[in-house]
């Protein structure tokens, strides 16, 4: 059955994916981001032939909400799902009043009118384990947090206004916390694009701390299938994790790169400073989504990024024109 999704925050790397893996089930398809499209190598949805339909609107939360209102009013989504914030945790300590108004502020004001709006069946939010702090072992779902950044405190702030929210008003929202996403079209300042693209142009790039701290890498298309399938069956008022059982340190991961490109680890890494705040590993227990709503991961950790490098081989020439630092907008 074809739904209408108005997904917020589509320009983002898993904003994008998703509007690519809903139209190709043939679904109408609403995409709203502050900035206008990137360039189309970074939109999965450019790439892969759609089955539904697909508007873009660039409206900003943090000046243009009655915009995003009247547009959700008039086009009356059954399903809205929230990528935007403003990530980045390390910038977060420079401007930490951005990363509060946009991922609390203005997510309060968006979802006090969201709350009326009485054709929403469901709202998905789209948050971070990075609420939790450094986790001890695998860690399952829960609302007890210890932030340890400007973004992560700004991220655990909303999570529980929103609970607040389902409490209060039955708003029918559902958590998501997914593990390191990557694949195919990702900002270029994020690691596994980053270190694929500068092994390839031969450039240097900076490891923090040397890359030991703990993640697990998921690709965005498993990540994709679950934010859908928690969309459809996701139960108001739970958080669902979405992560895969396999671990890896940064600079394993770097390694990885390294072996697939044929460049030495240290031509290609220049070990820094940790970044302040950063938590040694996020790893979560998936079992809720895995026995509720039968999600599994089906891509590894090794086709992923193969997948990954084919896509930074393909457009190397474009890639290489683009930016590959984080730009901060207020």
């Amino acid at each position: 059955m074809q739904h209408r999704f108005l997904v917020i925050g589509s320009n983002s790397f898993s904003g994008a994916a998703f509007v690519a893996y809903l139209l190709e089930r043939g679904h109408s398809v609403i995409g709203v981001s502050r900035s206008e499209e990137p360039h189309p190598v970074m939109l999965p949805y450019k790439w892969r032939e759609p089955k539904g339909s697909f508007a873009f609107h660039q409206v900003d939360l943090n000046r243009n909400l009655p915009d995003l209102i009247a547009l959700m009013n008039e086009q009356q989504p059954e399903y809205a799902v929230n990528f935007a914030a403003q990530g980045m945790v390390a910038q977060s300590w420079l401007q930490p009043a951005h990363w509060y108004q946009t991922n609390v502020v203005s997510q309060v004001l968006l979802h006090d009118e969201m709350r009326k709006l009485r054709y929403l069946k469901k709202y998905v939010h789209v948050t971070t384990p990075e609420v939790y702090g450094s986790t001890d072992g695998w860690h399952a779902e829960s609302f007890h947090f210890a932030p340890s950044t400007p973004y992560a405190v700004s991220r655990a702030a909303c999570d529980l206004h929103l609970m607040s929210f389902f409490k209060a008003y039955s708003f029918p929202v559902c958590f998501t916390r997914a593990a390191n996403v990557y694949g195919p079209g990702q900002q270029l300042y994020r690691i596994m694009p980053r270190a694929m693209l500068y092994a390839r142009l031969g450039k240097q790039m900076e490891l923090h701390g040397g890359g030991h701290s703990v993640r697990s890498f998921i690709h965005i298309d498993d990540v994709a299938d679950a934010t859908l399938r928690i969309a459809d069956h996701g139960v108001p008022g739970e958080s669902y994790h979405i992560s895969t059982w396999e671990t890896v340190s940064i600079r394993q991961l770097v390694e990885r790169v390294c072996d697939m490109t044929g460049v030495a680890f240290a031509d290609l890494v220049k070990v820094t400073e940790d970044r302040l705040g950063k938590d040694q590993a996020y790893l979560l227990d998936s079992n809720k989504i895995r026995k509720e709503l039968g999600w599994a991961d089906t891509i590894n950790l090794d086709t992923g990024m193969q997948q990954t490098l084919a896509w930074v081989d393909n457009n190397l020439d474009t890639l290489k024109t683009l930016p590959a630092d984080y730009i901060h907008k207020a």
